[in-house]
């Protein structure tokens, strides 16, 4: 008798008998005996779970195997049968959350007569699930035959499962995976449904219904990083979608009578509905993010890359994944960033609800406090009440004050410049303080002088330069040039005209108002945003104060604080390079407000170059773009040049974004939204601007520029100060004014011209009438100017009518409007670009317009985007290697030659890749197609003989027959003048047509190569026996031209050239598939191979090619007699050389091809002509659409993010 004991502790059974027999069962130790498909993470679709209890276990299911232990179990609705009960249960699974706990496969464990059965493994694949069932039989049965209590049995069979599950976790591969096991069996599905690889991520997924039709299906959506998929299956019917977010051209979400509270997703071919959400905001923010994403991938080609550096969640999230959490922080980070102006690499750690003394209204502000690695920062509830940041490098003390009932929990901080900002009402005070001491543990106290590693990766220390070369000789960087240590307005200043004494008055009252303010407020960064600022702004900022403000609104004050030197750095590393970009600025250097007396001498037009130079040496990808010169100079007026260089990237990179490269994105997005805004406020204006084209005309100037532009100086510089402080919204507010005061005026025009005059005039005469510098003449205005001009417009009442009728445009709502323009404008500009290469091309392409456009498509592709640069033009920007040649040649491509495709591709790739980078664009790749659709037989038979000629047919050395040869004494040749070189350069640019005659001759390694070619391209043709009879005729007829012309060349040649038998010895014919089964066909063309004479070329002198001309006629010669050698024995090392008679040698191994046996292509072509099936074969057309039609379908049945298809790939 044996008794059997469990023991917690070792998590193990112990059975031991009378007998001292005795052993021990480890259940953690047992589970390294499982099979490493069981715990491995890359087999989930079948796995062990935590036994769960399971009352009805015939319900829905359907019983396939069992044993006195474990039940293996298929659900209804899955697999063969199951009638309408299975259609049923089918249904259930979709619409009910079965995508993560219903799999179609379960195993049970039970014991006796007992009712209660425990669920402890599930699958989604029936070879899955039966491997864990065999693994049960193998290892378990025998070991539960011992027990004699079903409890026991139970209890171990649990531990065991557990013991399993342990073990797997304690790999590292569970922790290594944050998303909870019910989203990984939803990803598994997904990528399972819709065929998508293992790098396809899963960001989130929700029940919704899609509405095809007037019938709405219910079903799951999963949102990827690049797709968005759709899953349904309703009374046996099944609905499937996959998207692109790459092909989305508008997100919207709206409420109609037809689809309430849906999601319209549109592309450039359809538009879908989703509706029936649980949590329609949630879900729209998030495809509004992964589209945003790949809006920025098609720009910039900035793909989406995971944070890694995210905190764990304190507690486990049910349903959210890693991904989900990612994006989420992403988004509070930006919005955080654009609220506070911070740069790129701040982070938010946390935010809470707050209380902040406001010592100016003596009260307590209501609002909440953010915490990043370097900021504290506060805003109120009510907007424009108060806003403060606090950075952590001016921190002196962080203190608990004590708690009060009037203040609890109240914190105090102080700063160096000795204010104290006294927060309170704070939740968990003591954990806020903690991080907030963190973090000041990882503070400098002083910026360090040089830019270090930790330096954000939007500050390279030293910034990689794009087409590098040196200054010519004009150099225009001196350190003997003056450098402007002050505001340039400040240097030019001239004595101020006695009439303008009452504007100076002004002048200073203004700054005494800002003093104040100071003292009030607090001046630096830590300074409070009230509502007394934005009047004060509105009102115009002092001369003397505007670059100290424009440098506290914008944020830049903060970077320039915390990089210091970085600026001379970047002016040093640029000094003696030559790019693009320097020479597009030092055309618009002079350009650049060329009616300002600050730029009318060398210190102006240096300190803009530095200023240009520096940036564009920092951010290649933007380099210099037209409108940066004229803000720049503007910026160097009221800044030293470090200034005005961290405020050029505030401007480009944050406040801007997007505006100033190369296809001015941004303000193209913004101009849409300005239409967008003229539709809502100005309805019939907006109908009429839109038939005369005016607003997408006029607009794009006034934002690139902030209207310095259009405007006089003086009155432009007062709507930059608005623009620093509020943002991008008062420019689209002044831009509605001017419409608005000039309505009657534009609704009466008949022309575009009319109009634009109009507001050309309106916008000249804005004028600000306090300043105090001289007057600078507006050289627009003294152009346009009449004879009547119009009355002056004060631009402070200007700016007062934007805020009084369209003061209520909010940030976040322009924000969203940019979202939707951005997918209209980068679709459009893809769109644009892609016309105009297609344009381009139709001249030198015999395919249609849509063919072209539908090729055209193949650059968009993820793995072609990895090459993206969208600073090259459109026909250069995407590239693709050899692989991604192969397939798409094997899916288009009219010739199909089974095994041997690859090989023929590989020959095309290196045909059409001419400067020998290893990547061939578009318009190469329309060349290589059009040749094989629509050539004649010469250019298809030309395009053939090409391929199997270098550098289509690689060879070690090159062919001593192929090329010319030099004497190897030759005699140094004399110098040439520069007028041999002049003749050269002409001579190569002249256009150059080859003609057959130009083609080299072909020797007997690569006709042989070419025939192989033939062979298999005709093995799937329905004339195959035609086709092989034709071939071997002109292989034979070929092979004794080859001879008769060897003949010649040793017998009426002189041999003046040595041939060097290591060149011989080392070619060898290229490894390559030939394909196929031997057939009748196969034995013509074999047999007129028979006939060829193997031999091992002599080490004499052998003649040239170039002296054997081969006038002999084609029709001199008979066909070759058949023989026996068949093609299956030809070995890839192994060369035939034909002769004209006498014995056949079969000499396989070591042998070397016949050098002085070649062919020309007129010989070829001659020779085909010969055969009307080879005729008919190459004459005959094909059509591509059927190919592009037939790659459709099969990429809407496997989807593969990583290789290339035809609707986005092309």
């Amino acid at each position: 008798m044996y008794n059997i004991r469990y023991t917690t502790t070792t998590n193990s059974f112990i059975l031991d008998g009378a007998k001292d027999f005795y052993f021990e069962v480890s259940l953690a130790q047992e589970a390294i005996l499982a099979p490493r498909w069981l715990v491995s993470e890359s087999s989930r679709e079948a796995m062990w779970i935590t036994p769960e209890e399971v009352l009805l276990a015939n319900a829905l299911w359907v019983s396939e195997r069992a044993n006195p232990y474990f039940i293996l179990q298929r659900r209804k609705g899955h697999g063969r049968g199951g009638g309408i009960t299975g259609l049923l249960v089918g249904t259930l699974d979709v619409v009910l959350d079965s995508s993560a706990r219903v799999a179609p496969y379960r195993i049970l464990h039970q014991t006796g007569e007992s009712q209660i059965f425990w669920n402890i493994a599930c699958g989604s694949s029936r070879k899955e699930i039966t491997e864990h069932w065999e693994w049960l039989e193998t290892n378990l049965l025998q070991t539960l035959s011992i027990f004699d209590n079903d409890d026991d049995i139970t209890t171990f069979v649990k531990g065991k499962i557990q013991g399993i599950i342990a073990e797997e976790n304690k790999s590292g591969k569970a922790q290594e995976d944050e998303d909870p096991g019910k989203f990984r069996e939803a990803e598994l599905k997904m990528r399972k449904l819709f065929g998508m690889p293992e790098e396809e991520k899963l960001v989130n997924y929700y029940p919704c219904s899609y509405w095809k039709g007037r019938v709405p299906r219910q079903g799951w959506i999963y949102l990827s990083v690049n797709h968005l998929c759709f899953y349904s299956f309703l009374l046996g019917k099944e609905v499937s979608l996959v998207v692109q977010w790459t092909d989305v051209t508008q997100l919207d979400k709206n409420a109609t009578l037809v689809f309430p509270e849906s999601i319209r997703v549109s592309t450039r071919d359809t538009e879908h509905f989703f509706s029936m959400f649980l949590n329609i905001n949630e879900t729209f923010k998030l495809m509004e993010q992964l589209a945003n994403i790949a809006m920025r991938q098609l720009l910039d080609n900035e793909s989406f890359a995971a944070d890694r550096s995210l905190p764990k969640p304190c507690k486990t999230l049910k349903n959210v994944s890693a991904l989900k959490r990612d994006l989420d922080a992403r988004a509070k980070n930006e919005r955080y960033r654009a609220l506070f102006r911070l740069t790129q690499d701040e982070r938010l750690d946390g935010h809470t609800d707050c209380t902040l003394w406001t010592p100016f209204a003596k009260m307590h502000v209501v609002g909440q406090m953010f915490v990043s690695n370097n900021y504290i920062c506060f805003a109120s509830r009510e907007e424009d009440l108060c806003q403060l940041i606090i950075p952590l490098r001016e921190v002196t003390i962080v203190e608990k004050a004590d708690s009060s009932s009037v203040l609890p929990s109240p914190l105090s901080i102080s700063t160096k410049n000795k204010m104290t900002f006294l927060f309170a009402n704070l939740k968990d005070r003591d954990f806020l303080v903690q991080r907030i001491s963190d973090f000041l543990q990882r503070t400098p106290d002083r910026p360090c002088e040089n830019p270090s590693p930790s330096t954000p990766p939007s500050l390279p220390p030293s910034p990689p330069v794009l087409g590098l070369g040196e200054m010519p000789q004009n150099q225009h960087y001196s350190p003997s040039l003056p450098t402007a240590k002050k505001g340039l307005l400040q240097i030019y200043q001239q004595d101020v005209p006695e009439e303008l004494g009452p504007k100076v008055t002004r002048e200073k009252m203004k700054e005494e108002s800002w003093n104040i303010h100071f003292f009030e407020f607090g001046r630096g960064v830590c300074m409070y945003r009230t509502s007394k600022t934005r009047e004060l702004v509105l009102n115009g900022i002092p001369e003397s104060l505007r670059g100290e403000l424009w440098l506290l609104f914008s944020g830049a004050q903060n970077e320039m604080a915390t990089h210091p030197g970085y600026y001379a750095s970047l002016v040093e590393q640029a000094i003696g390079k030559y790019t693009l970009a320097t020479e597009e600025i030092e055309r618009d250097l002079h350009r650049s407000m060329p009616e300002h007396h600050a730029f009318q001498n060398e210190m102006g037009i240096a300190a803009l170059r530095r200023v240009l130079t520096a940036y564009a040496y920092r951010n290649p990808n933007i380099g210099y773009c037209q409108a940066m010169n004229i803000v720049t100079s503007v910026l160097l007026l009221y800044c030293t040049e470090e200034e005005a260089f961290w405020l050029l990237v505030a401007l480009c990179e944050r406040m801007l974004p997007d505006y100033y490269n190369t296809r001015v994105v941004g303000a193209l997005v913004d101009q849409g939204v300005f239409e967008e805004l003229t539709r809502e406020c100005l309805p019939l204006l907006y109908e009429h601007m839109q038939d005369l084209g005016v607003i997408s005309t006029i607009s794009l100037s006034w934002f690139l520029t902030l209207f310095l532009s259009v405007m006089p100086f003086d009155s432009a510089v007062l709507l930059v100060d608005c623009f620093f402080y509020e943002g991008i919204k008062v420019i689209f507010q002044v831009a509605l004014a001017v419409l608005h005061a000039n309505m009657d005026q534009l609704l009466s025009c008949s022309d575009e011209g009319e109009a634009m005059t109009i507001l050309g005039r309106y916008l000249d005469n804005v004028v600000n009438k306090l300043t105090v510098s001289p007057p600078i003449p507006h050289l627009h205005a003294l152009l346009t100017s009449g004879i009547n001009p119009p009355p002056e417009i004060d631009v402070f009442e200007l700016i007062k009518a934007s805020y009084e009728k369209f003061g209520s445009l909010r940030a976040d709502v322009i924000e969203q409007m940019r979202f939707k323009q951005r997918l209209k404008v980068i679709q459009s500009l893809e769109d644009t670009a892609k016309r105009s290469v297609v344009r381009a091309i139709m001249t030198e392409s015999a395919f249609t317009i849509e063919e072209l456009e539908e090729l055209c498509y193949w650059g968009a592709s993820s793995t072609a985007a990895e090459r993206h640069d969208p600073s090259l033009p459109y026909l250069e920007q995407y590239h693709i290697d050899c692989g991604q040649f192969v397939q798409l040649f094997s899916a288009l491509a009219p010739w199909s030659c089974g095994l041997h495709t690859n090989t023929l591709s590989s020959r095309l790739f290196r045909l059409l890749d001419q400067n020998k980078d290893s990547l061939i664009n578009f318009k190469e790749f329309v060349t290589g197609l059009s040749g094989m659709y629509h050539g004649d037989m010469t250019e298809k038979l030309k395009l053939l003989y090409k391929l199997h000629l270098p550098p289509g047919m690689f060879t070690v050395i090159k062919s001593l027959l192929t090329w010319p040869r030099k004497e190897c004494n030759s005699v140094k040749e004399k110098p040439k003048d520069y007028k041999y070189y002049l003749r050269m350069w002409a001579k190569e640019k002249e256009p150059k047509k080859e003609s057959i005659k130009d083609l080299p001759r072909m020797n007997q390694e690569q006709f042989i190569e070419m025939c192989k070619t033939l062979y298999n391209m005709f093995s799937e043709d329905p004339m195959e026996q035609e086709l092989y009879h034709g071939i071997a005729t002109v292989a034979s007829l070929l092979l004794c031209i080859g001879e008769v012309g060897k003949k010649f060349t040793n017998n009426g040649s002189k041999k003046t050239e040595a041939q060097l038998p290591s060149a011989v010895d080392t070619l060898q014919p290229e490894r390559e598939d030939s394909s196929g089964e031997g057939g009748s066909g196969q034995s013509l063309v074999s047999k007129a191979l028979a006939e060829a004479q193997l031999e091992t070329p002599p080490p004499t002198a052998a003649g040239s090619d170039e002296e054997a001309k081969d006038d002999t006629s084609v029709s001199s010669y008979s066909v070759v007699s058949a023989g026996s050698l068949q093609c299956e024995d030809i070995a890839d090392d192994t060369v035939l050389i034909g002769c004209m008679s006498g014995d056949t040698v079969d000499r396989r191994q070591g042998s070397a091809p016949d050098a002085d046996w070649s062919i020309t292509f007129e010989q070829v072509l001659a020779s085909f002509l010969t055969e009307s099936s080879l005729v008919d074969y190459f004459e005959k057309k094909h059509d591509i659409q059927s190919k592009i039609t037939a790659c459709k379908s099969l990429r809407a049945v496997e989807r593969q993010t990583s290789t290339f298809t035809l609707v986005s790939g092309f």
